[in-house]
């Protein structure tokens, strides 16, 4: 069988408004010139439409016109690569789905550990940063939310305070193996993360030798100061936090 063939009965069991590219239909690195002329006749004939270089979908009609992919699809290929997470959203547009702020970004932010990934593509704008890690399926969760420990000063419209409590909320309906995971990636960061993700398990009842671990990781004669009052989370002192 053809590859322009092949090519087009794979995107026919593709859902429409899903992006794909080429490692989605099973494409060989070495049929990639051939694949691109196939995909680019199937783009004037508004089968596909192109979202970036290599990266597709096809367009859905409604009787309100054309639907775009929705957001976290045109996302989707700029974090992975060849069918592997390796960046996650994070900043303020993460802090938001997380329920830390109402504040809308404009601009997003993109983490991976060995690859800047930026956007400028119509709505769709995102700067690079650098993640303590890398980034997989497992882990990139844990990593955002940790995220969200070390900026805790700094997320708008909202007061240290109130992003203590929201986070105290969001580890109580962790599973242990989530909470495991996120404290095993809490020693790569700063110890205000360390610090205050200790405390927040601990007032929460917390208990593995885990936490343990990423309490002997601090300096007991380092003060770390967040702010908080010791009404609002009574383990700081345990933590060194003022």
């Amino acid at each position: 069988m053809a590859l322009a063939t092949q090519i087009r009965n794979r995107i026919k069991q593709l859902p429409e408004s899903k992006t794909f590219g080429y490692s989605d239909l099973r494409i060989a690195k070495e049929d990639y010139s051939t694949a691109a002329k196939a995909l680019e006749r199937l783009q004037k004939s508004g089968v596909l439409k192109k979202v970036s270089k290599g990266i597709f979908y096809k367009p859905k009609q409604t009787v309100f016109g054309e639907l775009q992919p929705e957001y976290d699809e045109q996302l989707r290929p700029y974090l992975f690569e060849n069918g592997k997470r390796i960046a996650y959203e994070t900043g303020t547009s993460l802090y938001r789905k997380l329920g830390l702020t109402t504040q809308m970004a404009f601009t997003i932010k993109i983490a991976s550990r060995g690859k800047r990934i930026t956007i400028n593509r119509g709505s769709l704008k995102a700067n690079a940063v650098k993640s303590y890690t890398e980034v997989t399926e497992n882990n990139y969760e844990a990593l955002g939310l940790l995220d969200a420990f070390k900026d805790i000063k700094q997320i708008p419209d909202t007061s240290t305070s109130q992003a203590t409590k929201r986070l105290s909320s969001i580890l109580k309906g962790l599973d242990k193996k989530q909470t495991e995971t996120l404290i095993k990636y809490a020693l790569l960061y700063p110890s205000r993360v360390r610090a205050l993700v200790g405390a927040i398990l601990q007032n929460i009842g917390y208990k593995s030798n885990a936490l343990d671990n990423l309490k002997q990781s601090l300096n007991p004669l380092t003060t770390i100061k967040l702010g908080i009052k010791e009404s609002e989370l009574p383990t700081q002192n345990n933590w060194y936090i003022k």
